[in-house]
């Protein structure tokens, strides 16, 4: 992926997000098999739930475990989370993806979501798994499940080797406020700013529902961009002052150099919404940190000759077996 370069018909990060994402979804994997997740449901330390999608067809016995954290909004159908899973079954792994509050097709039932620093959440969800698969895990966030990943890593310090042999971030908005300025402003405003707005604003006016008095209903109709949301909602539910103060706490960017296990930031230079000027730099990451930013391949897309993001898992996990 490090000289990854798209498909002549696809030019510009817009078409290489949006048709990995919207489009190759109608195309069936090479084998035309959709994975068969077996969900176990976990209470959380809150006393909450979270849902976790499994897939154990095919894995090798002492085989290991691929983890996956979603995007935002993201699921275990996502195009990415699929072909991730080709992967997986193909290769033999056992695969895991634990959906973030409120994103598996139920709405939990605490007051919480989740968020781009959400490093406690991740933690005590890859204690499980490692305790249930016996050895360290191999574990992939994409776009804000990534930054999530990220900033467990940094607060894991040395402990995180005895959790996971290596981690990589896909996509990820390493800078929350250059990437939240970004999608709030022109085509991206139109186009990816709705898209999450259309399911993140009716799930939090549920939560109001469930919890009266969380924020002013009329207010969150009333927003439009990502920024807003994130005031009445994100920020002072998981315990930050604004979106400024989100966005800087939640923000891997600044303390990459605190991570101690391998790690690899992907990030095409053409992403619409995480602008390159925002990318960290090799002298500003530590040793076990790796960066690949090629210049192509959108955002959660890098699609291959037939449009299909099958290339990103094999890039990737290559990265992976070399750590290991």
């Amino acid at each position: 992926m490090q000289s990854y370069r798209a498909p002549w018909w696809l030019p510009g990060g817009h078409a290489q997000t949006i048709w990995p994402a919207r489009l190759a979804r109608h195309h069936p994997l090479p084998d035309g098999r959709p994975p068969r997740y077996r969900r176990e449901r976990w209470t959380t330390p809150d006393g909450d739930f979270i849902d976790v999608d499994l897939l154990d067809e095919g894995a090798l016995p002492g085989a290991p475990m691929l983890v996956l954290f979603h995007g935002l909004e993201g699921s275990s159908q996502g195009t990415y989370a699929l072909a991730f899973a080709h992967w997986a079954r193909r290769a033999g792994w056992h695969y895991a993806v634990p959906h973030f509050r409120g994103c598996s097709g139920e709405l939990n039932r605490g007051p919480r979501a989740y968020h781009s620093g959400d490093h406690e959440e991740i933690a005590w969800i890859l204690a499980r798994l490692r305790a249930q698969q016996g050895a360290p895990l191999r574990v992939v966030g994409v776009s804000l499940g990534g930054n999530a990943l990220l900033r467990w890593a940094e607060e894991a310090g040395e402990s995180a080797a005895g959790v996971a042999c290596a981690v990589a971030a896909l996509c990820s908005p390493v800078d929350l406020a250059a990437s939240g300025h970004a999608i709030g402003r022109g085509f991206n405003r139109q186009v990816y700013t709705r898209i999450f707005l259309r399911t993140m604003v009716p799930k939090a006016l549920a939560k109001l529902d469930q919890h009266p008095g969380l924020f002013k209903r009329e207010a969150m109709r009333a927003a439009r961009d990502l920024y807003t949301f994130d005031n009445l909602f994100t920020a002072p539910l998981h315990g930050f002052k604004s979106t400024e103060d989100y966005w800087a706490q939640a923000s891997a960017k600044p303390q990459l150099h605190r991570i101690r296990i391998p790690a690899l930031l992907l990030n095409a230079r053409n992403d619409p919404f995480v602008p390159a000027s925002s990318l960290p730099r090799a002298d500003a990451v530590g040793r076990h940190v790796t960066l690949w930013q090629p210049a192509q391949g959108g955002h959660v897309g890098f699609p291959g000759g037939r449009g299909h993001g099958l290339g990103l898992p094999e890039g990737v996990m290559a990265w992976m077996a070399q750590q290991a």
